[in-house]
């Protein structure tokens, strides 16, 4: 990680438009090459954070993914800005869009779908634990595969998910109310996003019982 003055962080942002902001100050620019700069500032004094720096883990899951052949981000630089307290990711985005605007253009969204169970199982078969995994973390390229994108959120493990870290991934992708939409639509269906999944991995359940694993019954 590079420790850069106020004034190179300055330049570096001269320009940039500001993507995500909170009270805190900015947290994603957009430079004016295309490239995106993420700021992680440290939340308390005692953390893992100040041992493993969350710049740090994006640019480590980044090589995490490629290694595993999974399109991701391409890490540009690492920086620390003791003078605004922020630690920054330096990238290039992964080119395409998100699920979430792919499917508000798409009237029939059933190839891809399966395509979606199909790439998750190969998450969680290569050991793919991302909390944040839901359509606005999903990029469909321009050559039509699937991608993974803000993946400081995520555990690389050397072993498969668990069955029960499984049913816990799909029950995050559920929390946004528009993707519980759009992936329980026809669950049952032999194409379904749930049916390709099974399809595609090896956990031992049918489709009614996965279903009610990720969604049980009020």
């Amino acid at each position: 990680m590079q420790a850069i003055e106020h004034c190179a962080y300055l330049a570096l942002r001269e320009g940039a438009e500001v993507i995500e902001a909170d009270s805190h100050g900015d947290k994603v620019l957009l430079l004016p090459d295309g490239s995106y700069l993420k700021l992680f500032r440290r939340k308390r004094l005692l953390t893992s954070a100040a041992i493993w720096p969350y710049a740090q883990r994006f640019a480590n899951n980044t090589k995490a993914l490629q290694i595993r052949g999974i399109p991701c981000p391409t890490i540009l630089a690492l920086y620390r800005i003791a003078a605004i307290e922020r630690d920054a990711v330096h990238y290039a985005p992964l080119p395409g869009q998100t699920l979430r605007q792919v499917i508000q253009q798409e009237s029939d969204s059933e190839i891809l779908r399966s395509q979606l169970g199909a790439f998750v199982a190969k998450l969680h078969a290569c050991g793919i634990y991302f909390r944040s995994l839901h359509l606005g973390n999903i990029v469909l390229t321009a050559e039509k595969t699937l991608g993974l994108i803000d993946i400081a959120d995520m555990q690389c493990l050397r072993w498969p998910l668990f069955k029960g870290q499984r049913i816990r991934n799909f029950q995050h992708m559920l929390r946004y109310s528009v993707d519980k939409q759009w992936l329980f639509s026809e669950p049952l269906n032999p194409k379904s996003f749930f049916a390709s999944y099974l399809a595609h991995s090896h956990l031992g359940m049918d489709l009614s019982a996965l279903i009610k694993k990720v969604d049980p019954p009020a």
